[in-house]
This record gives C-alpha cells, structure tokens and sequence, in this order.
C-alpha cells in the first residue's frame, strides 16, 4: 500500500495483479538500465507493499503464472480487503488514510493480542502499589500478550526483566521516540526490575544506506538521549549489536538457535521478505529475538533460562516477537510477554509519518524553544473550524487534533486534559490557545531532557553498554 494513490482504495484483487506485474517489469527495467539505488529502492518498496496488499486479499501470496479467477468468491474477503488498504502496519512501514490514525481496535483482532482492559490495569495497581502511568490510563499502550501471566509471577515473587529497544538510524531523535523509554523507566521503577536496552545497528546497516563506524556512533549517541530519561545504571544494560554479538557466547547461541527453527518461508511469510533481500536482512529477525531469552545475558543472569522477559514496544514490532513466541517453546525457553504502544503521530497528521529526514514532521530532542513554537504554530494539523465563527459554533474535533493527541502523550494531569477535551469540542477554546498549551508542555520538558543529556559523558555512556551484573533481588 506504500504510495497508493489514496483516490483508490479499494482496488480489486485482479487489479492488484496487474499492478504486480506492471511494477516487476519496472523493477526488471531499472535494473537493467542501471538506474540510481534510490529509484530501484523506492520502486522494490512498491512491490513488496503491492505483493504484500495482494496476499492481504486474497490470504495467498501473489504467483506471477496464477491470476485470481473470477472475484466473485472473494467477495467474503471484501471488508478484509478494504481494511488491509486503509491500515498496514509492519516494522518499516505504517501508513492509515484516516485523520484519526490507525484502528487499533482492529489491529488487536489481526495481530491477535488482548486489549489492556480496566480490569489488568487495576490489577498492575494492586500488584505496584503505584498509580498507572498516564500511556496506560490513556489507552497509549492499549494491547498486550501474556501480561496477566508476568504478575502472576510477580505476585508468586518470581523474577522478571525488561527488554526494549531501538534501532539508530539517524543521531536525531525526536519525541515519539521516547514514548517506549518513558513508559520502560516507570516499568522499571514500579517493578523493581533489571531491563536490557538493545541497539540494533546491524540492522540499520543492512536496511540503510550507512557504513557500520556510522550505525555504531548513532547507537552509541542515541544510547545518550535514552540514558537520560533516568534510567538505572545499576539495573540497565544498554548493548550494541555490532559490539555484543561478538562477545557473548550466551547471546550468539541462542541466535543460532532461533535461526535453526524458523524457516526463510516463514520469515517471508512474516516480514514479506523477497528472494531479492540479502540473507543478512533474511536473517536478522533472530537478532531481535534473542534478547527475549534470559541466558543471552550470562553477566546478569547466569545460565538461568526460566526468566520470562516482558517487551515494552510500539505494535509495529510485534511480528518480531510473534515469531520469537513462536519459537520459544521449541527451543525450550518461556515465551516473552509484550506490552503494545499506539504510534506517534506525525505533526502534520496522523496519517503521515515522521521522518527523521524532514524535520517540520516532528518535534527533535535538539529543537530550541522556539523551534518547537514555530513548529507547532506553523505545522501542527488542527481539528479547529475555519474561521473563528464555525469554531465558536460547531466546536473543534478532538479525535484528529495533532496539538491535542500530543497533550495526551505528555500532560499528566487527566483533569486539565478532560477540561481542554471538553473546551474544544464545544468551541469554547481556539486552535491557537490549544497550541500555546501545548507548546508549554514540550518546551520545559524537551528543555530539561537536554539538560539531562548534556550531562551523559562518553564515559557514563560506555558504563552502561559494559556487559557487567546488575542488581536485584531474585531469588
């Protein structure tokens, strides 16, 4: 779906097809006339995302000698077909056509996750003694898999860990990003906990266009911003790829494992990879699954294997740990829990995505405080009327605001955002004034994350990505 024109979202299985085998000529095309790398890049993404809208459906892959036949029996798979072009979330690629963002209502049914509900999260209270962090009164992190099952343990005094991630692809990082972090440190603090922090360079080198030295100095860099949301160092391990696998036995063991019991057509299944995909993208999801697994991390936890692992992450990676989930019980280790987070929306809406290449589509870590005014005044998309009359009148729409879904992300007190919910809606408060609230929410908190992160020496940083012991108090 990546680039479909919007005007047509519903295309039919068979045209589908043929918009499969216009493209591969292309492809084919450009190869031969040695076209630049970002051209054939960009027009292999199409394909796979084509190929990847087809199999949505149809529930088969694309075959170039095996047109669909008659559409009439797929008319079952309408609504399925229409959702897979509305929504399509993978780990590189998320795009929805509406102004409200994805229907994670819907997601959770295709992922086949469970919705956070009241319910657990009264029982993660009772469990902590601690009020919910705001990303789950909320409905930020709003699915999960196996929750219930790391409080049992909690509540059995079992131990658990923390696993999350990053992947460097760029030295700026811009606000969304921090979104797993926040929720990770309170997760860490609420539980008492260790957590491991995996940078995954090796797969920015094989995905971008960088050399290793670069995907290892933006880890390394990145690790900074993320040590200075106040994590732990005596309970945070923060490891490069690039740097870890070669020195832990423990580690590469278990990628091997993985790699043993997942086949390439399951992973082509998974992650829509092509026989065009060098063996080392082919490879990687094992990487990313490893860290689920205790004994990856000797230092800290010996050979001890029965440590279930809980991963904090966006939903776009959760068919890395599908596969992980898959695996686990075959090579006898416990399956990971997970705890799902809804995107960040972009500024200029909730369908566009942000990218660390242009830089009016988010709010940076480095922005100045004016930056993040002008950016918010000049880019944020607005659910306000157009002229102050109808939005006096009709009221402003809540459900698509850009300044508004921010607020909810970083405002921590409900009642004033339930107040500004309700101002807006009825008219009562302007685009403008909903700006400057919430421009006086981010200027103080980017502010003070830099002043944290001026205060990251190399040294501290190169203290977290030691392998070493961690505390805490398992048994």
């Amino acid at each position: 779906m990546a680039n479909m024109p919007n005007s047509e979202p519903c295309a039919s299985p068979l045209e589908l097809f043929n918009s499969i085998a216009t493209q591969g000529e292309l492809v084919r095309s450009l190869k031969a006339g040695n076209a630049s790398k970002d051209e054939i890049d960009s027009a292999v993404k199409m394909l796979l995302s084509l190929k990847m809208s087809y199999k949505a459906a149809m529930g088969e892959d694309y075959k170039a000698d095996c047109p669909p036949g008659n559409p009439a029996p797929t008319s079952n798979h309408g609504p399925d077909a229409a959702e897979a072009e509305e929504d399509f979330v993978d780990p590189w690629t998320v795009q929805t056509s509406s102004a409200k963002g994805i229907d994670y209502d819907k997601l959770i049914v295709r992922f086949g996750s469970s919705k956070i509900d009241k319910e657990l999260i009264n029982r993660i209270e009772r469990a902590t003694g601690q009020r919910p962090h705001r990303f789950l009164r909320r409905g930020i992190f709003f699915s999960h898999r196996d929750m219930n099952q790391v409080l049992d343990a909690y509540e059995n005094k079992k131990p658990f860990y923390l696993y999350t991630g990053r992947g460097p692809s760029s030295e700026a990082m811009h606000v969304g990003h921090l979104i797993p972090f926040i929720f990770t440190k309170w997760l860490q603090d609420v539980f008492n906990v260790p957590l491991v922090i995996q940078m995954t360079d090796d797969e920015k080198y094989l995905w971008k266009d960088l050399t290793l030295d670069q995907a290892y100095g933006y880890a390394v860099e990145n690790a900074k911003d993320i040590i200075a949301c106040g994590f732990d160092i005596n309970k945070t391990f923060i490891f490069s790829d690039l740097d870890y696998m070669g020195m832990s036995s423990g580690f590469y063991k278990n990628v091997v494992k993985i790699q043993k019991h997942v086949t390439f057509n399951q992973v082509k299944g998974i992650f829509g990879f092509t026989d065009s995909d060098s063996i080392g993208k082919i490879s990687f999801p094992a990487i990313q699954a490893a860290p689920s697994f205790s004994n990856s991390f000797p230092q800290i936890f010996q050979d001890r294997t029965d440590i279930q692992c809980l991963i904090p992450c966006a939903i776009d990676q959760d068919p890395y740990f599908r596969m992980t989930r898959d695996v686990a019980p075959r090579i006898g280790y416990p399956k990971p829990a997970l705890l799902h987070s809804t995107f960040f929306p972009a500024l200029q809406g909730a369908q566009t995505k942000m990218s660390a290449s242009d830089p009016n589509s988010s709010i940076f870590l480095t922005d100045t405080a004016k930056q993040i005014k002008t950016k918010v005044n000049k880019h944020a998309f607005s659910g306000g009327r157009d002229t102050i009359e109808e939005h006096r009148q009709f009221g402003g729409n809540c459900d698509v605001d850009v300044s508004f879904m921010y607020l909810t992300f970083f405002l921590e007190d409900d009642d004033k955002l339930e107040q500004i919910r309700k101002d807006y809606t009825s008219g009562a408060m302007l685009t403008g004034e909903l700006k400057k609230v919430l421009i006086e929410v981010l200027q103080p908190l980017i502010a003070e994350h830099q002043a944290r992160r001026k205060e990251v020496t190399d040294e501290i940083a190169k203290e977290f990505m030691t392998p070493r012991e961690l505390a805490f108090d398992f048994q």
